[in-house]
């Protein structure tokens, strides 16, 4: 165990601290009792340097629980979130679709510290609390039995409001750790450069102030009763005490007064008395807080207990990498596959939805792709083309294993992906996907995320083959300027290109691209597909088309419909058929064929303007 000598420090110092705690009501009786009434200062005076010192060494007992104990729990946060941390981005695609952002994070930060806490308390102040009681009772019994026993009579009743607040406190505590994670997630979505935008063009900042408000009041609402239920319990507790310290007075002042208790016993005893309430008012309370924080562990844990539905096989081998020379990336096959999307209670927690599902959605179970086989020849694009939804994406998902397939195999080279090791399959497999997404760091970091050990020749080399180079040399910091949260101080354009850049400094064998030219204008598209054919040579490519002229040279294309494959062949082919390739094709043309009459035709209508004018 990591933490086993500290541990052990811990509870040394916490009996040093517990020993002088209790010593020093019976250094008061023998000040009063030996010094004080006989009238010898001497006795009072070493006394009182005892005392003292025992309270400086009391006070390094304390720092040294302190710092040790803070290292434990502190260490413990970190083991704990980096754990969790570690286990989320294992979660399969599926897990992100569905999990609302700000809920996780909470599970990362407050849940995280509150486990921590329950730790803490049951490693440092339970201990010292048992221990000090115990000696605290003992020395008691030795001054005066019966006066101890008058104390102990009402010791259960301090336990009665502490099980009745602590159960209250625990569903508290639970409502308003969901409360204050949906809070965090409204800000996180609203914060962003999307949410923020999206709330502008609809004109909606009054409306999200005032649903913000009424969030924020459940939050309050809650802590407040919490707040006011933990300051019963104290004060409940204080009442008592009174009580009790009273009936000592009362009965250790009788036997003073009939010469049964010496003064200075009777004052020893008051302050072990206060001893004595104080380790059982803590121990209501850890009963309070450690049924509040283990709210925080079963939360945690919850997500530490989903398993992720895409794993690795414990026989997994590693995909072979092609050899330098031979420049020959392996095939990509689908043998009669079939795919569902996973239902939502295999790979999320209803508590990290905003709205979790009651029932089973509509098309949960449909079938996205049914009995699709195809092979994409090695070292050859590849198209992908069909209507929106057709399931084109989803199949370039199975690729790189960010869903599994339903029935049926997908295979690499030969291997069936989910034989492969997640690590080797994703070094050998390159994604650009339709909305590039750029972390909030420099140029450089973000290409840098493909290949760290790249070199800035290569940087600049990959950048100039997406033909992104031109535009980061006029920058004022070049690759070194932040692009801001999701890269939205870059166009759509130059975000993809970004992309494209990194995936070429990746290098990897098998590329699929998903619309990776759909947000480039027609002369950036055209500088990019000529980057492509020269980046694409010798890979095998499977590459997404909304705009269908930009596959022209595929040396296959696939007609998605519905889940399966309607038509395949190259362009001509395809054409010659007149079947769904030839339809799309015409429809496309005959668009663009209007946007481009569109300018004259505004031409025209401007000279009859000026002519009629």
């Amino acid at each position: 165990m990591r933490y086993r000598w500290s541990l052990v420090i811990v509870m040394l110092v916490t009996v040093v601290d517990a020993v002088i705690t209790v010593s020093t009501p019976l250094f008061l009786k023998g000040i009063i009792d030996d010094g004080i009434i006989p009238g010898k200062m001497s006795v009072v005076v070493t006394m009182a340097l005892l005392v003292t010192g025992l309270a400086l060494l009391n006070i390094v007992a304390i720092y040294a629980q302190t710092w040790f104990s803070g290292r434990v729990g502190q260490g413990l946060i970190f083991d704990l979130r980096t754990k969790v941390f570690a286990h989320v981005q294992r979660q399969p695609l599926a897990f992100f679709t569905r999990t609302q952002t700000g809920s996780l994070v909470s599970r990362l930060n407050t849940d995280v510290v509150g486990a921590e806490r329950a730790v803490s308390t049951l490693l440092t102040q339970s201990l010292s609390t048992v221990l000090t009681l115990v000696l605290v009772l003992g020395t008691m019994f030795y001054l005066s039995w019966p006066i101890t026993l008058v104390a102990l009579v009402l010791i259960p009743i301090f336990f009665l409001p502490g099980k009745i607040i602590a159960a209250r406190l625990e569903r508290l505590a639970r409502t308003g750790m969901q409360t204050d994670a949906e809070l965090g997630s409204t800000m996180n979505e609203r914060f962003n450069v999307s949410g923020a935008m999206l709330v502008k063009l609809y004109g909606r900042p009054d409306e999200e102030a005032a649903d913000f408000s009424s969030r924020a009041a459940k939050v309050r609402d809650i802590a407040i009763s919490m707040a006011v239920h933990g300051r019963l319990l104290f004060i409940l507790v204080t009442l008592l005490t009174t009580i009790t310290t009273a009936m000592v007075y009362g009965f250790g002042g009788w036997f003073v007064i009939d010469g049964d208790l010496q003064l200075g016993t009777l004052v020893a005893m008051v302050g072990l008395l206060m001893m004595l309430y104080a380790p059982i008012n803590q121990l209501t309370n850890i009963q309070v807080d450690v049924m509040t924080a283990l709210v925080s562990f079963d939360r945690v844990f919850e997500v530490l207990d989903l398993d992720p539905i895409i794993s690795e096989r414990p026989d997994a081998r590693p995909l072979p990498a092609p050899e330098p020379d031979d420049g020959i990336a392996p095939p990509v096959e689908f043998d009669r596959v079939a795919f569902r999307y996973p239902a939502a209670g295999d790979v999320s927690l209803s508590s990290l939805e905003a709205v979790p599902s009651r029932k089973p959605e509509s098309g949960e179970n449909a079938l996205v792709l049914g009995e699709v086989t195809f092979h994409a020849p090695a070292g050859r694009l590849t198209a992908l083309v069909g209507p929106s939804g057709a399931g084109k994406t989803t199949i370039t998902h199975l690729v790189p294993r960010l869903y599994d397939a339903t029935s049926g195999t997908v295979r690499i080279g030969g291997h069936d992906v989910r034989e492969l090791t997640l690590d080797s399959l994703r070094r050998m497999v390159g994604v650009v996907t339709q909305d590039a997404h750029l972390f909030h760091d420099t140029i450089r970091a973000n290409l840098l995320y493909a290949r760290p050990d790249a070199t800035e020749a290569e940087i600049v080399e990959a950048c100039e083959a997406a033909r992104i180079w031109p535009t980061i040399a006029q920058l004022p910091e070049g690759l070194d300027t932040v692009v801001g949260d999701r890269g939205y101080r870059m166009s759509g354009g130059e975000k993809q290109r970004l992309a494209l850049a990194r995936l070429l400094l990746k290098s990897p064998p098998i590329v699929v691209l998903d619309e990776a030219t759909a947000h480039l204008d027609s002369e950036s598209e055209l500088a990019i597909q000529r980057a492509l054919r020269t980046a694409l040579a010798g890979r095998t490519s499977l590459v997404i088309a909304h705009r269908l002229s930009t596959i022209l040279d595929a040396d296959q294309i696939l007609v998605i419909d519905q889940g399966r494959i309607r038509e395949r062949g190259t362009h001509d082919e395809l054409l010659a058929a007149g079947g769904l390739y030839a339809e799309l094709y015409r429809t496309q043309f005959a668009q663009q064929r209007d946007l481009d009459a569109e300018p004259a035709e505004r031409g025209v209508a401007k000279s009859g303007n000026r002519a009629l004018g």
